[in-house]
């Protein structure tokens, strides 16, 4: 008997509790899901709130339902098509695949650690897997970005190199690999704590926010009821544009109200640049005042860590909507409606918040790589993988290694190229580009979104992606493995292999589906092996 048939077996009662629905949904689904998912289902309106009181109880036909809808019950299915269903990895929770140093920053674009896990890891019980790699070899990732693979490559005692054209995602790699003196950083964060607090003593936007927000909570509780509204929204049984347009009109005015009654500048005058339109005045001036303090620092390795959690703490203080967050459209400077919470929303007038945040899980993150790192060597390095000389760039920054990687060579490539027209890898961090003022190279890009995917743009991706692969075998020892992870739906791969001079001799398809409850994109990956024709 199935672990899905004995469940059904033991309830007697198609209504249970959180936790026995978390039981029943693992059962269902075939992954880990946990209370905390079921949570969220029914916090968002996606399954009804069932009980009296302060018990919840959830319906599982309803959560069947919601599964089958958005096609979560695939994996239980094992369909035939070709796709590696090990390679999906949803029985990990967000929380491994995001796991130690993967998150000190927001990155578009990158991959689980367990994908690179599973090519480059050569200690597996799995009889039917090929080794790729083995400990001391070095690898290579020419499209580094937040350097996933490198950072992988030093848990499984790889030695790894990763290039990137952006001077800011080189940055994120190399911080996520640093050794830190944990007590020194905590002590640096303290005194910018302080700081922070005395400079807000004589300001007014604290207040303003925490009074605001009261009067927020009440009017969200008495008119968008969570998860009520939620749910009848979505079974329309609310017109949610036109109720969400009027109440949102009505609390604009208490809003208004508050501004006048604090004397509270909101919007900054005049500044048509990137911190000049995205942040509020009150935060513009904190801003200001903490990348004062931090250019004071002394430590070089401490005061790039610090960078690091401040720019996370910007990003998330820009002048927009949640909704909005990760493609920007247009600056918001008064409460709003959001229909991502399902209630009046108000955007972010004090970095204070994120700032205690993001220090305090940057802490931990770093504490928890510290306890499974190995002594082995990983670097990112700025330029253009077309082109650059990579003996010469890592001689400049480690001699030692550079002198090791002469002799030994890369084994390889585990890397994820761009997808063509899919992102614009500089303007996700506009924002640190002007604020600690790196040089921005848009025009060494390789499929950036401002192409598109026209036929021009997806000519000038083979050649560019075709010449990187060219200049990197320069480096490589004879029997070397290139595995590239792609959704290749134009059927580019084909063509980049031959012009490289190398061959497909694989392809893993992989079925990525929806990595946590709030992204229910269901797509596809591809990742080829190539080796020399």
């Amino acid at each position: 008997m199935s672990n899905l048939a004995l469940f059904e077996k033991e309830s007697n009662n198609r209504r249970v509790n959180i936790k026995k629905a978390s039981k029943w949904a693992t059962a269902f689904l075939n992954r880990d899901v946990s209370p905390s998912n079921i949570s969220y289902l029914v916090q968002y309106g996606r399954i009804g709130k069932h009980g009296s009181g302060s018990a919840v109880l959830i319906d599982l036909g309803e959560l069947e339902e919601y599964y089958k809808l958005y096609g979560l019950d695939q994996l239980r299915k094992r369909p035939d098509d070709g796709f590696n269903w090990k390679l999906s990895f949803t029985e990990y929770r967000e929380s491994e695949r995001t796991k130690h140093v993967h998150r000190l920053h927001p990155y578009k674009g990158k991959f689980i650690p367990q994908l690179v896990e599973y090519f480059i890891d050569s200690h597996t019980d799995d009889l039917k897997r090929e080794i790729f790699f083995n400990e001391n070899d070095i690898i290579l990732d020419p499209f580094c970005g937040s350097g996933t693979t490198l950072v992988q490559s030093n848990e499984l005692g790889i030695h790894a190199v990763g290039i990137d054209v952006s001077a800011f995602n080189t940055l994120i790699s190399n911080i996520k690999l640093a050794s830190y003196d944990v007590y020194s950083l905590i002590k640096v964060i303290d005194d910018l704590s302080k700081s922070l607090r005395i400079f807000q003593q004589d300001k007014s936007n604290i207040e303003f926010e925490n009074d605001l927000l009261e009067k927020l909570a009440r009017f969200n509780l008495k008119y968008f009821p969570s998860p009520e509204y939620k749910r009848r929204a979505r079974n329309g049984e609310i017109d949610e544009r036109k109720y969400s347009k009027e109440k949102a009109e009505e609390f604009l005015q208490q809003y208004r109200k508050l501004v006048k009654q604090y004397s509270l500048q909101v919007a900054q005058n005049g500044d048509t640049s990137f911190l000049g339109t995205w942040f509020l005045q009150p935060v513009r001036d904190e801003i200001n005042f903490m990348f004062a303090l931090i250019n004071e620092i002394d430590d070089p390795n401490l005061k790039k860590i610090i960078a690091v959690i401040f720019s996370r703490t910007v990003r998330s203080c820009r002048a927009t909507t949640h909704a909005d967050l990760a493609t920007l459209k247009q600056p918001v400077t008064t409460t709003y409606y959001c229909r991502k919470h399902g209630k009046v929303c108000k955007p972010i007038f004090s970095i204070s918040g994120w700032w205690k945040r993001y220090c305090q899980d940057t802490l931990n993150r770093i504490s928890k790589f510290n306890d499974i790192r190995t002594d082995t060597d990983q670097i990112c390095i700025t330029g253009d993988s077309r082109t650059i000389d990579v003996f010469d760039e890592i001689g400049e920054n480690n001699k030692g290694f550079a002198e090791r990687l002469s002799k030994q060579k890369f084994k390889g490539i585990f890397s994820s190229p761009p997808y063509v027209g899919l992102i614009d890898y500089h303007e996700q961090h506009a924002y640190a580009y002007e604020l600690f003022g790196y040089e921005r190279r848009d025009n060494l890009e390789i499929g950036p979104l401002v192409n598109g995917q026209g036929k021009e743009a997806r000519e000038s991706y083979v050649k560019g992606v075709s010449d990187v692969l060219k200049n990197c075998k320069k480096y490589f020892t004879d029997d070397y493995n290139v595995l590239l992870v792609a959704n290749d739906k134009h059927n580019l791969y084909p063509r980049i292999a031959d012009l490289s001079n190398m061959k497909i001799v694989n392809q893993f398809k992989r079925p990525v589906l929806n990595r946590v409850e709030k992204n229910r994109a269901i797509y596809s990956e591809t990742i080829f092996h190539m080796k020399e024709k």
